[in-house]
């Protein structure tokens, strides 16, 4: 399954947001500094969709916003 994820980084609280189906916003707290953002993207939607980290790959715009996440 792919997700297209419109990334925020640097914000004061950690969300995710699903604007339509398979599209999700997400606020992260990290600062897309070094792939923290990445990582700390990675987690969070580890626990929002209840699968293993490892499972989890950006396809496309792993240095952008706008990434395809798969599953």
């Amino acid at each position: 399954m792919k997700y297209v994820v419109t990334v925020k980084p640097g914000t004061s609280q950690e969300k995710i947001l699903e604007t339509a189906p398979n599209e999700l916003t997400v606020y992260l707290r990290a600062k897309p500094h070094d792939g923290e953002a990445n990582v700390s993207l990675i987690k969070l939607l580890s626990k929002y969709l209840d699968v293993p980290k490892t499972s989890i790959k950006i396809i496309r715009g792993a240095n952008s916003r706008n990434k395809i996440i798969e599953i």
